[in-house]
């Protein structure tokens, strides 16, 4: 018997134009912001946050559990869909997907729709994901409310944003050189 899939859909409205929610959702470095409510440690896993193959990792602050999770964007279509690839729990064992749709209200008024979907792989995780389609429709409810308060009323200081711990991009290699080098120089050399 094959394990059923979950699924989870909440929307809001925000007054901002599309492209600016797509850009900024569609950047992970920023994904605290509004989801640290739900999400513990969280970190890039690539340089580049932004985008399809952008990766992170995180645990999720579930009641009485503590799994990983690893997310990587796998198809962003600007400014209509990001769609995410989330692996969950012991080896990345539970599959799950997370959608979001952004689609013009008006020309002022933007609706961001996220719908997850979990795939348990085994009996035991099923049997731990009863329930789980609740707290999950509170979380990610919880959290298109806090992305809306960003654009609607934005704070007063930076927004929260995390980074790759040690990387200097000034000393990032560049067309396969390093960083900073002249290349009229290293022909010389």
């Amino acid at each position: 018997m094959a394990p059923a899939m979950r699924e989870v859909t909440v929307s809001t409205n925000i007054s901002a134009p599309r492209e600016a929610i797509f850009d900024f959702v569609n950047d992970l470095a920023g994904r605290p912001a509004y989801t640290d409510h739900y999400l513990r440690d969280y970190r890039l896993a690539r340089v580049n946050p932004v985008g399809e193959g952008a990766a992170s990792r995180f645990q999720l602050k579930a009641p009485l559990s503590k799994q990983y999770a690893e997310l990587t964007i796998r198809e962003a279509d600007r400014p209509r869909r990001i769609i995410e690839e989330i692996r969950v729990g012991r080896r990345g064992r539970n599959r799950s997907l997370a959608v979001y749709d952004f689609s013009k209200e008006s020309a002022t008024v933007t609706r961001v729709e996220l719908t997850t979907f979990s795939e348990p792989a085994t009996f035991s995780d099923r049997l731990f994901e009863v329930g789980a389609a609740g707290w999950m429709r509170r979380q990610t409810k919880r959290s298109l409310e806090r992305l809306r308060m960003i654009f609607e009323e934005p704070p007063d200081g930076p927004l929260k944003r995390v980074t790759i711990a040690a990387y200097e991009p000034a000393k990032a290699a560049r067309f396969g050189g390093p960083s900073g080098m002249d290349p009229a120089r290293a022909t010389r050399q």
